[in-house]
C-alpha cells in the first residue's frame, strides 16, 4: 500500500513539475542583458545574454516617450514601444512599456489582444473611452471613460481598445507584464491574414454575405503597433 501511495505521489509531482516548467522561470541573477552576438552569449528566455560584467547604463535606457508621434494614419493612433527589442536589459524581467498617441475626434487603438501580458494604462492627456470584453460564454463589455491621471487594467489576453472621445489629441502610457507582450489586432488578423482565410469560413463565422467578406479582405488593414 505504501508503495502505491509513493507511486501516486511521484506521478502527481511529475505532472506538477511539467506545468511549472511550462512558464518562464524566475530570474536567478540580477539581470540578463540581451545581445545579438551569440559567440560569447548564454541563451536565456528567448535571447542570448551578455556577460553581466560588461553591462552598461545604456542597456537599461530608452529615451523619447515624452515625444508625441504622428497620428495621421487610417486609425488615428500610434504606439511607441519600449520592450526588450528597444531595451535589452528588460530580458527576463517580465515588464515593458508603451506610449500611445491618439488623434482628435476619434483616434482609435483598435480592438486587439496581448497574448503574453496584462496591461495597465494611465491617461496623460485627453479623454479616452476604453474597454475590454470578457471570455465566452458571457462576452461582457466592460468600459470606462478616462481622463488625465486615470488608470485602467486590461486583463491578460482579453480583447480591448481605446478611443479618443475628446476634441483634442490624447496620450497614454501603458505598462505590460511581459518583456515582449506581442499584439494581435483583430481586424488585421481575421481579414488581413497571409494567405487569406477562406471567405466561406469567415462568412459563416460572422454570419455575413460572402461578398461582404470578399470586400473586407480587399481592404488595407493598418497596424499601428
Amino acid at each position: 500500500m505504501k508503495r502505491v501511495h509513493f507511486l501516486a505521489t511521484f506521478v502527481f509531482l511529475a505532472f506538477a513539475a511539467s506545468f511549472a516548467f511550462a512558464f518562464d522561470p524566475s530570474p536567478l541573477q540580477d539581470f540578463c542583458v540581451a545581445i545579438n552576438d551569440t559567440k560569447d552569449g548564454v541563451f536565456v528566455n528567448g535571447k542570448f545574454c551578455k556577460d553581466p560584467k560588461l553591462a552598461t547604463a545604456n542597456d537599461f535606457f530608452f529615451s523619447g516617450l515624452n515625444i508625441a508621434r504622428d497620428t495621421s494614419n487610417p486609425v488615428g493612433s500610434v504606439v511607441t514601444q519600449a520592450n526588450v527589442a528597444q531595451i535589452p536589459g528588460l530580458n527576463t524581467l517580465g515588464i515593458s512599456v508603451v506610449r500611445i498617441d491618439y488623434a482628435p475626434y476619434g483616434g482609435l487603438n483598435p480592438p486587439h489582444t496581448h497574448p503574453r501580458a496584462t496591461e495597465v494604462i494611465t491617461v496623460l492627456e485627453g479623454t479616452l473611452y476604453v474597454g475590454f470584453v470578457t471570455s465566452n460564454p458571457d462576452n461582457r463589455l466592460i468600459t470606462k471613460v478616462l481622463k488625465p491621471g486615470d488608470v485602467f487594467v486590461f486583463p491578460f489576453g482579453l480583447i480591448h481598445f481605446q478611443f479618443n472621445v475628446g476634441k483634442t489629441k490624447a496620450a497614454a502610457m501603458s505598462a505590460l507584464s511581459s518583456q515582449n507582450p506581442g499584439v494581435i489586432t483583430i481586424a488585421n488578423a481575421v481579414f488581413g491574414s497571409t494567405p487569406p482565410i477562406r471567405s466561406d469560413v469567415l462568412a459563416k463565422a460572422f454570419q455575413l454575405d460572402k461578398k461582404i467578406v470578399d470586400y473586407l479582405q480587399k481592404q488595407f488593414w493598418y497596424d499601428n503597433n
